[in-house]
């Protein structure tokens, strides 16, 4: 409690809130802006066509990409924990970095993005196609899971999700 109560002293001294997501810079991006640095927590950016932006280093915690196009996207130290990316498709995006922690990857193509140093605890991968990403290490899938319908680059595997 004294914890959260130092956190929205700070913010508000800094005069930006902690926790709420910043509309404009949402709209932003739905217009088809990109937009780094941003905090876009819980934005609704399901179905939308987010190729060749950039989102390095922004806040899309808990944010919901669902069927959305990402391809050639950055989002290089990107949290997007607990985000939902269900039906992504994501060729050649650039997640090096980033959070993807109790992400929810489930059902999206993957081909050729980059994984190098992405922190992927409790995602859920199942029936993603992740065969052609790069920068994939078995230490990174062996916290995430998976199920029989993931494909996953030669020589590496995924627990199954329980």
């Amino acid at each position: 409690m004294k914890r959260l109560a130092i956190a929205i002293l700070v913010a508000a001294a800094c005069g930006t809130s902690a926790f709420a997501q910043n509309a404009g810079q949402i709209a932003s991006v739905k217009a088809g802006k990109s937009c780094a640095k941003c905090n876009l927590f819980q934005a609704d950016l399901s179905y939308q066509d987010l190729s060749r932006k950039t989102f390095a280093g922004a806040r899309l915690l808990q944010s919901d990409m669902s069927l959305a196009t990402a391809d050639g996207t950055n989002f290089a130290g990107t949290d997007l924990s607990i985000a939902n990316l269900y039906g992504v498709r994501a060729t050649g995006a650039n997640f090096g970095g980033a959070l993807l922690e109790r992400a929810i990857l489930v059902g999206g193509y993957f081909s050729s993005a980059n994984f190098a140093g992405a922190n992927l605890t409790n995602a859920n991968l199942s029936g993603a196609e992740l065969k052609g990403a790069r920068g994939l290490t078995q230490a990174q899938l062996s916290k995430a899971c998976g199920d029989a319908e993931t494909t996953l680059p030669r020589g590496l595997t995924v627990p199954a999700c329980k």
